[in-house]
């Protein structure tokens, strides 16, 4: 695998176009990260004030400029605004794999099916164009809603890691990991 934080990574399909985000993504994400205070309760890190989202967005960009998050908006064509963020992580071009994650999508479109269609989105380039073996995902352990759309999404769950992940208010998450593999990939309906 070739994974290259360098390249600016654009992907779409006829609903979808996730493009790296930048500083512009404050004005573009503003509208839904103040729309819902509780839309990353289950996340280490809170985005519903300007100042939460700016220090968000600062620290993905500097994270890809350091080689270890590259972070995308996500629009959605149809309505014709930005609908939230997602993420690689974790990337690992000796193992060939990585993880997605950091993924956060305005309320008013849960279960239109837009997570599935940003997912598969990913998992094409992932799989289809750098040749990865294996994507992880991982979630908070209460976070049944995220939980049942990766197990959608052909993830298999693989275990808790107890206490795992520091979270804002002090709480220690536990978090659920899982997996698609290559082969995995090639039989997802």
């Amino acid at each position: 695998m070739n994974f290259s934080f360098e390249k600016d990574i654009v992907l779409e399909n006829g609903i979808l176009l996730l493009r790296p985000i930048s500083i512009a993504d404050i004005d573009n994400l503003l509208p839904v990260a103040m729309a819902d205070k509780t839309l990353l309760q289950f996340s280490p890190k809170q985005i519903y004030t300007p100042a939460l989202l700016t220090e968000y967005i600062e620290t993905a960009i500097a994270l890809r400029k350091g080689h270890s998050r590259y972070s995308f908006s996500i629009f959605n064509k149809a309505a014709n605004c930005y609908i939230g963020s997602t993420a690689f992580m974790n990337v690992s071009n000796t193992d060939d794999r990585l993880e997605i994650g950091a993924t956060w999508i305005d309320k008013k479109y849960h279960g239109s099916g837009l997570y599935r269609q940003c997912k598969l989105l990913l998992l094409q380039y992932v799989f289809e164009d750098l040749g990865a073996h294996r994507v992880a995902f991982s979630t908070d352990e209460r976070n049944i809603r995220s939980r049942k759309a990766i197990e959608k999404i052909g993830g298999k769950f693989e275990g808790i890691l107890r206490e795992h992940t520091l979270m804002y208010d002090g709480y220690r998450r536990n978090t659920c990991c899982y997996s698609i593999l290559k082969q995995e990939w090639k039989n997802l309906p």
